[in-house]
């Protein structure tokens, strides 16, 4: 299954940490419809590359999803 690329965006001028601002985009992106159940997540240095962070900002940011219930890891299967 091929991975769901977000839309997602971050604020460097912003007052929030940029973890939280991906955590947020990705749930917003999930409230919209960007990404539904059992979709898979672009890997974390592809998504960092895009958002131009860090690959443990973004990895950061799926274990506070992870912990909130919205994505799910599994090993071969990646962030879904």
């Amino acid at each position: 299954m091929p991975s769901t690329m977000l839309k997602v965006k971050v604020d460097r001028s912003g007052l929030l940490a940029l973890h939280d601002q991906v955590a947020a985009e990705i749930r917003r992106a999930i409230a919209e419809g960007e990404a539904g159940p059992g979709d898979r997540l672009p890997l974390a240095k592809d998504l960092a590359a895009v958002l131009g962070v860090n690959k443990n900002t973004v990895l950061r940011a799926f274990h506070v999803l992870r912990d909130e219930g919205l994505l799910d890891f599994a090993r071969g299967r990646g962030v879904t």
